[in-house]
């Protein structure tokens, strides 16, 4: 009971903006009325997108901006009404509203987007329900409907306003949220909003006597906004459905604010879902967008490691070969001066075997060596180095390997790449020297593959009619598809050959984001 001693102190600020936002916020639902109807009310749309936009510290203002629009709309119907149903009615609303908002503010930080239909239901039922209740207790008068009729067409009004305005508030919301606007489909969407707008304009200018025209017309719009909302996923949405239905309100014949157009509501009901269901699908294909995305993300990004590995291990072994070629040329240097001492002092026949020796020696040292990192590839390219390098001696030797053919200029591609290439052609002909009959075909050919730069692999056996082995085949795909998938291409073995893919990894990630 501490409190209760000593009492409760209240602090608050008082900040001029606010007032200026509450006049705003008055002279906009001012606005708005008149040009709303009982079955599309506008200004339902800009309470929820207010107190979404501005933060619970600035509701405040929003409350007495509220109280000076109730003010000037209904304190002239208090002869009318009574002033119980003015003061009453106008009290409840807004605070009834800024609760449900406030509550589903918590599934928007979560980033949960089913939570805006919940909002846009709720607010719209809960406010045609403290309407209808404070007017049924106060009014004086008896209303013409009876009250299922009121309820039906000021919940789809209060629903209509708030799927007009509040996707558009939410797109500002959401403005930094990282999502990027995708310039492939720019002149489809202004086609799109283009297309809502002259045929809101066409309705609009629809006669009197030709509802079911009028009709059709309305119901039309909802094909671009399907348009926008596949394109764009929820951000079309938040788009097409506010042009969707101001475009139904806009070509509804009513006069007055409290007027009702029977031929528009029809349409209106089945945009009004169909809006729903949009936002819906849009909050889907967003949401499974983004998942692709990330994944794609993961993807490069292990690809890219992978990458990183292969390159790490094969500098180790461009190490390794040149130190084992700077104690190579020490070892022929020294037996070279042996032979010249040897043949200076009338040992010729020695000197020249020694040299003889030391020569065939050096050349399968350098053979070996090249097997080990193919040095070569980086000065004079992939396919030189292949014919020229350990590599192609081994092949000649077999007598199995024709004469490699090669079409391209696999110097346009990085390095990294064609080590991966020079790898994967040796453990592919090796794999079928030592496993396959026959002999064997190699094919390369580098260029332009989809909307990537790479390298296609061919080794075969040229006898189209002996197909490989099944062993042969799960040997293959489980010794070559790890490189390959770190330059994302593909294994494939069909009948006799093994085809590799290799993409270039710079180009590749390019042609995703394009």
């Amino acid at each position: 009971m501490e409190w209760y001693r000593r009492g409760i102190q209240l602090s608050f600020r008082i900040e001029p903006a606010g007032f200026a936002l509450a006049a705003a916020y008055a002279l906009l639902c001012w606005a708005a009325r008149q040009v709303s109807m009982d079955q599309f009310y506008l200004p339902a749309g800009i309470r929820v997108a207010a107190l979404l936009l501005f933060p619970p510290r600035m509701w405040p203002y929003l409350f007495l901006g509220e109280y000076a629009y109730f003010a000037h709309m209904r304190v002239p119907m208090i002869e009318r009404y009574g002033v119980a149903w003015v003061i009453l009615s106008s009290a409840f609303l807004m605070p009834a509203v800024a609760l449900i908002v406030r509550w589903h503010r918590r599934m928007m930080a979560a980033r949960t987007d089913a939570w805006f239909i919940s909002a846009a239901i709720t607010c719209a039922a809960t406010a045609t329900l403290l309407n209808l209740c404070f007017s049924h207790l106060f009014w004086p008068v008896p209303h013409h409907n009876d009250f299922l009729t009121d309820a039906a067409r000021g919940a789809m009004g209060q629903f209509a306003g708030i799927l007009t305005v509040v996707p558009v508030a939410l797109l500002w919301i959401r403005r930094s949220s990282g999502w990027q606007w995708t310039r492939r489909y720019r002149i489809a969407t202004m086609c799109c909003v283009l297309a809502i707008g002259g045929i809101g304009l066409f309705a609009l200018q629809a006669p009197a006597d030709a509802s079911f025209f009028k009709t059709s017309l309305q119901v039309s719009t909802a094909i671009p906004a399907i348009a926008l909302t596949c394109m764009h996923g929820w951000r079309g949405a938040a788009i097409g459905v506010p042009l969707l239905n101001l475009a139904i309100g806009m070509s509804s014949k009513g006069g007055e604010p409290w007027a009702f157009d029977s031929s528009t509501f029809v349409a209106q009901q089945t945009l009004l879902v169909s809006g729903v269901a949009l936002l819906a699908l849009g909050y889907s294909i967003s949401h499974y967008y983004v998942q692709c995305i990330s994944g794609r993300q993961r993807e490069l990004l292990s690809m890219a490691h992978a990458r990183a590995s292969h390159i790490g291990s094969e500098m180790s072994l461009r190490q390794r070969v040149l130190d084992m070629r700077t104690m190579g040329e020490g070892i022929d240097h020294s037996l070279s001066e042996i032979a010249y001492y040897l043949r200076e002092n009338g040992h010729a026949d020695l000197s020249r075997s020694l040299l003889q020796v030391s020569v065939a020696n050096s050349r399968k040292f350098r053979e070996q060596t090249s097997l080990v990192y193919p040095t070569c590839l980086e000065h004079v390219g992939l396919y030189l180095s292949v014919q020229l390098s350990g590599l192609g001696e081994v092949w000649t030797r077999s007598r199995r390997v024709l004469s490699p053919r090669m079409a391209g200029d696999p110097c346009a591609l990085s390095n990294g790449l064609q080590l991966a290439a020079y790898r994967l052609l040796a453990d592919a002909v090796s794999l079928l020297l030592q496993r396959e009959k026959g002999q064997v075909r190699v094919q390369a050919r580098c260029g332009r593959v989809g909307e990537s730069t790479g390298i296609v692999l061919v080794v075969a056996l040229i006898d189209v009619d002996q197909r490989l082995s099944e062993a042969t085949m799960e040997m293959v795909i489980e010794q070559l598809t790890g490189r390959t998938l770190a330059y994302g291409g593909t294994v494939q073995c069909r009948r006799n050959r093994i085809r590799m893919l290799l993409l270039d990894p710079n180009n590749a990630a390019r042609a995703w984001v394009a």
